[in-house]
């Protein structure tokens, strides 16, 4: 059975596992957090960049996955070149903003982007509008609330529902934001809230992510056989994440949990 590694900073790639454990495809799943980092989008560039290929090549090395999602677009946008180059015989998928469906959907030709503040301002997502959308009215709104709201919810705790409200009067306050009929969920983070943003939206609209993408480019990538995914193991930068999201992996059918360094060298430990 083919191996997959999904990583990212928190646990919005759970959002990204989620689609491609529906896709039908006989695969395992790991999952490995850098919740020490969390958010990457507070972090300089550089460091990022320095990270992550270095952190999920030692701990590739060990799990030997057949191929590697970086299911975060921050992570996506600065290290995906270096972690392939870190992985040369290993496939890495990035996850980017998605722009182009979003710019294909919309009917009244105006649509918003929602990321993070490190996202919507990136030379990479300003690309992709030009490319994919230059004759459309396209909203950027950055979020790190949201981010911290998706943490939450996964760790069983309220969401603030008021916050959430907040980001989303934001973006249908914005000149032109009433003709809002699609929303490009551009962080793996966002689609754990669909139905709080639903709830928050004044109108009904629709509402993009990658995860079918990203799960579409795995069966394009391995040609696993059609069956059922199944959870493996999930590693954390810091125990604390690892207890705290527990029932969240197990959940999805994660039983070993493994503690890793949160500084290189990465050395991984079997939690109880």
């Amino acid at each position: 059975m083919k191996r997959v590694l999904v990583f990212d900073s928190g646990v919005g790639g759970l959002s990204v596992l989620d689609a491609i454990a529906s896709a039908d495809m006989a695969l395992e799943l790991d999952f490995l957090a850098d919740a020490a980092w969390l958010p990457y989008g507070l972090k300089a560039d550089a460091d990022v960049a320095a990270r992550v290929p270095e952190l999920i090549a030692a701990v590739a090395a060990e799990w030997r996955p057949d191929l590697v999602v970086i299911a975060c677009n921050t992570a996506s946008t600065i290290a995906l070149a270096g972690t392939r180059a870190a992985l040369p015989h290993t496939p890495v998928v990035g996850v980017v903003p998605p722009i182009k469906p979003a710019a294909a959907a919309t009917q009244t030709g105006t649509f918003a982007i929602l990321a993070t503040p490190a996202t919507i301002r990136r030379p990479y997502t300003l690309d992709l509008i030009a490319q994919f959308a230059a004759d459309k009215n396209v909203i950027r709104v950055g979020s790190s609330v949201l981010v911290e709201a998706g943490e939450r919810k996964l760790r069983g705790l309220p969401v603030d529902k008021a916050a959430v409200a907040a980001v989303i009067d934001e973006m249908f306050q914005a000149p032109g934001g009433e003709r809002i009929d699609v929303v490009a969920l551009s962080c793996t983070h966002f689609p754990l809230l669909l139905e709080e943003l639903t709830v928050a939206a004044p109108q009904p609209c629709l509402w993009v992510d990658s995860g079918e993408a990203i799960a579409r480019r795995v069966r394009a990538l391995l040609d696993p056989q059609a069956g059922r995914a199944v959870a493996r193991r999930a590693g954390f930068t810091t125990a604390a994440a690892a207890r705290d999201l527990h029932g969240a992996f197990a959940a999805r059918g994660f039983a070993e949990f493994v503690s890793i360094s949160a500084d290189a060298p990465f050395v991984t430990t079997p939690l109880p």
